[in-house]
């Protein structure tokens, strides 16, 4: 999953980038002012965005609304030190997801996180399947069948991506942003294409499919019998 954070904090910002990546599922890009946040949120696909409220540049309840208007749906979770409860209301009001106030802890922050990216999951449906596979998010557990899979950090990032995108295909340069970061050798090496077929022989060689041309995709329709 790849999260954006938005906070001119220098310390606090990195120690988060840090937290998320020590994650199997994350990767983090920064900004370190509002202007750069909005112009990074606007132009690259993000499956959470960590924003803070004051900000030198555009603060955040700018920056939310302007997502919102130009019809960007990312999960925002504002940071605020603010104690005032009007400001809180305000940033929902402007289209932010849900809150944290400062001073945190890391933990609760990632635990929001997963708790806004769990909202894209079904209704009853908080694990991700696909034929006889079977990922939990929260325990960051991969089965097939009853077996529970050993895989590396990337290939369960990988997994992972591909099943919340089940269905639809996704090119390499999107997967290489969301698994690796941004990460200019891994698009232009060969380090898709290792983890993929590591991760094709530890879980079904027909779970992920391979589009000639365009990338990969998890089948909406596979069978029981991977």
């Amino acid at each position: 999953m790849r999260i954006l954070i938005v906070e001119d904090n220098y310390r606090l910002a990195r120690n988060i980038q840090s937290y998320l990546q020590s994650q199997k599922n994350y990767t983090a890009s920064v900004a370190f002012d509002g202007n750069e946040g909005l112009e990074k949120a606007m132009e690259k696909d993000y499956d959470c965005i960590v924003l803070d409220v004051k900000l030198p540049g555009q603060d955040g309840f700018a920056i939310c609304a302007a997502l919102r208007k130009d019809g960007i749906k990312t999960p925002i979770l504002m940071l605020t030190a603010l104690s005032d409860e009007k400001n809180a209301v305000r940033g929902l009001d402007a289209g932010a997801d849900d809150y944290l106030r400062k001073p945190f802890a890391l933990e609760e922050l990632a635990a929001r996180i997963r708790a806004l990216l769990r909202r894209d999951v079904p209704q009853m449906q908080l694990t991700l399947t696909a034929g006889s596979i079977t990922l939990d998010p929260n325990t960051q557990t991969v089965w097939r069948e009853k077996n529970i899979l050993s895989l590396a950090p990337k290939e369960y990032a990988l997994l992972e991506f591909l099943l919340r995108n089940k269905g639809r295909v996704q090119d390499r340069k999107t997967i290489i942003e969301h698994v690796w970061g941004e990460h200019e050798d891994a698009l232009f090496s060969q380090t898709l294409d290792v983890h993929m077929s590591y991760l094709r022989k530890k879980t079904a060689k027909n779970l992920i499919t391979t589009i000639p041309g365009k990338g990969y995709m998890i089948s909406p329709l596979q069978s029981h019998a991977s």
